[in-house]
């Protein structure tokens, strides 16, 4: 009887009556507490696209509903009444943990769960500063994560929130968001697999991996054979449930006939591509060996061990042409007090940044990626215009012989003239009559 009281009490006091139809449970099991029913009978008519959602879902099919992920302790920093029921707005990577373990211990030691550290980095102070901070709010870190703020009752700063960044920190202490690829609420699977779950991140000038993927005989094949990817299965194993294409998720986080599936997506990935100057990874052999295990799925051996080939001669030929280089002349001019502390106060200094941070990403993921425009045009082709044409007069205009000693060097003798007419000769003979 005081059970029921409660459910009335609540439902009056949300606007809902209680001779209002409930909610209708259709193909969903058993929900674990009268708190979700009570949820689900005003949310039916307050927000019934969420209902609906949640309803599609895998967490409906299991009796998981609103109160069994939005419950929380009164002491929570993020506590707060609702209607008579102590929730949390945000739903953490600690509370996914109590159903999804593993999942949750792989993502929460990954990259993706350290993301909101940029909000320390070159990248949140154009944002924050240079550009202003709402321009950092809704932009980096929406992707990268908010630091959120809790305001009195347990309401969130908008400040910090709404906000999905994959890094996100959480007033429980976790790292990280698991509705930036599983979105709210229905969970699908099928959605973390498709490459546009990722490219809600991963694309633009510094981190176009969703670009080059377009362009690249994966997604090819993709479009041309999504039918048949059998993106809702599960198990989802490449070779044995899907052999039509590769995606994301496939390459970097799915099961393979001699792998489990991982959260951490930096477990097959050899290079670091972020950085001014590319480095391997910790335990890099063993991640590429990871990787191709991948690759042999669809491809022959020859042919993965070549690929790897040609990708490290790009990146060591995209270190040491030019971002090493650069990375010397920009300390020379610090050294003797040319360039101050300020960041992005000079001009030679947006030119350094976009040649390694833009075109040289897009480089490197291009070479990472099979991406050949993302290699040429949109890649190397701007790092030489960015190296040769526009900081090197930049940095001679400070400090006049600056760049001598590394123009010298036998790979730019083509930029000083020292290159031999026949070298020239022979590299555009077939082409001399066509331009």
């Amino acid at each position: 009887m005081k059970y029921c009281l409660l459910i009335t009490a609540t439902l009056f006091l949300l606007g809902c009556s209680p001779q209002n139809e409930p909610f209708d449970m259709g193909t969903t099991k058993a929900i674990a507490t009268g708190s979700t029913k009570v949820c689900l009978d005003c949310h039916t008519k307050k927000t019934p696209g969420i209902v609906a959602s949640w309803k599609s879902g895998k967490m409906a099919e299991a009796g998981v509903g609103c109160f069994e992920c939005h419950e929380a302790d009164t002491d929570d920093v993020d506590a707060m009444d609702h209607f008579g029921n102590t929730i949390a707005i945000i739903v953490s990577p600690y509370d996914c943990a109590q159903c999804h373990s593993t999942e949750a211990e792989e993502f929460l030691g990954s990259h993706h769960a350290e993301a909101g550290e940029v909000l320390g980095s070159q990248d949140n102070y154009l944002g924050e500063i240079v550009e202003g901070y709402p321009a950092s709010v809704s932009g980096c870190q929406a992707c990268h994560g908010s630091y959120v703020k809790v305001e009195a009752g347990g309401g969130l700063s908008a400040d910090t929130w709404p906000n999905f960044g994959v890094g996100r920190v959480n007033p429980d202490g976790s790292a990280g968001s698991c509705s930036s690829c599983h979105s709210r609420h229905d969970f699908s699977i099928a959605q973390a697999r498709i490459p546009e779950t990722c490219g809600k991140c991963h694309m633009g000038p510094d981190h176009p991996q969703l670009e080059v993927y377009r362009e690249s005989k994966h997604n090819i094949a993709f479009q041309s054979h999504g039918e048949e990817m059998n993106l809702h299965g599960k198990p989802w194993v490449v070779g044995v449930d899907y052999s039509a294409a590769p995606t994301c998720a496939t390459c970097h986080v799915s099961e393979t006939p001699n792998q489990p599936a991982t959260h951490d997506p930096a477990n097959r990935m050899s290079w670091d591509l972020k950085p001014a100057v590319s480095v391997h990874t910790e335990d890099w052999e063993s991640k590429r060996n990871s990787m191709k295990e991948v690759c042999t799925n669809c491809h022959s051996p020859q042919y993965v061990d070549q690929h790897y080939i040609q990708m490290d001669a790009g990146i060591e030929l995209y270190n040491e042409k030019f971002a090493k280089p650069a990375g010397e002349i920009m300390s020379a001019l610090r050294s003797v007090g040319l360039l101050d502390s300020i960041p992005f106060n000079e001009k030679i200094e947006w030119t350094y940044f976009e040649l390694w941070h833009h075109e040289g990403r897009r480089a490197r993921n291009g070479l990472a990626m099979s991406g050949p425009d993302y290699v040429q045009w949109h890649g190397f082709y701007e790092v030489a215009q960015h190296f040769y044409v526009k900081l090197v007069p930049e940095a001679e205009e400070l400090l006049p012989g600056v760049t001598g000693e590394v123009l010298a060097r036998p790979e730019h003798s083509w930029f000083s003239g020292e290159m031999s007419q026949e070298i020239r000769a022979e590299v555009t003979r077939e082409y001399k009559d066509k331009y």
